[in-house]
């Protein structure tokens, strides 16, 4: 029995594999470049990535250390993070329908602002450690380190120096 693979149909399964596999390429590491990115933020005010004017990035990957984080955040003001040159993103990627009724207006109340980090492909760009807030530094958009905050323990400014 001769079996046929027609190679159209091939070259789409392995084009579709091989982009899934770039959207989990390895996290940013010392050294890497930042790619640049778009994002809302929580009043759905557009925000692009400038690496000569950001020196530290926040990322949380879960809800509950969110939570942790923007109460910590709230509590040094509005303006505290670009004081710093520090962006604050929240992973929202996954985040089901109904949580997102509950969970984005609670996020309007805060007074820092929060980009929405809602792909998958920025988000695993990021290194992550269970419980806690990565922070990486840059410096014109390279990184040049790479911390874990954990907002329920310690002071952010710490990591922002």
């Amino acid at each position: 029995m001769k079996v046929s693979l027609n190679s159209k149909p091939m070259s789409i399964l392995f084009a579709v594999a091989f982009g899934a596999l770039s959207a989990h390429a390895d996290p940013y590491k010392t050294g890497d470049s930042v790619k640049p990115f778009t994002a809302k933020d929580q009043h759905e005010q557009a925000y692009t990535f400038d690496a000569k004017s950001t020196r530290y990035l926040l990322v949380s990957h879960d809800m509950d250390t969110g939570k942790k984080a923007n109460g910590a955040l709230t509590a040094l003001g509005k303006d505290h993070l670009a004081g710093k040159k520090a962006i604050y993103i929240a992973n929202i990627h996954g985040m089901p329908g109904v949580g997102r009724m509950f969970a984005l207006p609670k996020m309007k109340k805060y007074n820092h602002r929060i980009i929405l980090g809602d792909d998958a492909a920025l988000i695993a760009s990021f290194p992550e450690q269970k419980d806690k807030v990565t922070v990486i530094g840059l410096e014109n958009g390279k990184v040049s380190s790479v911390q874990y905050w954990d907002p329920a323990t310690e002071g952010v400014n710490n990591f922002l120096k």
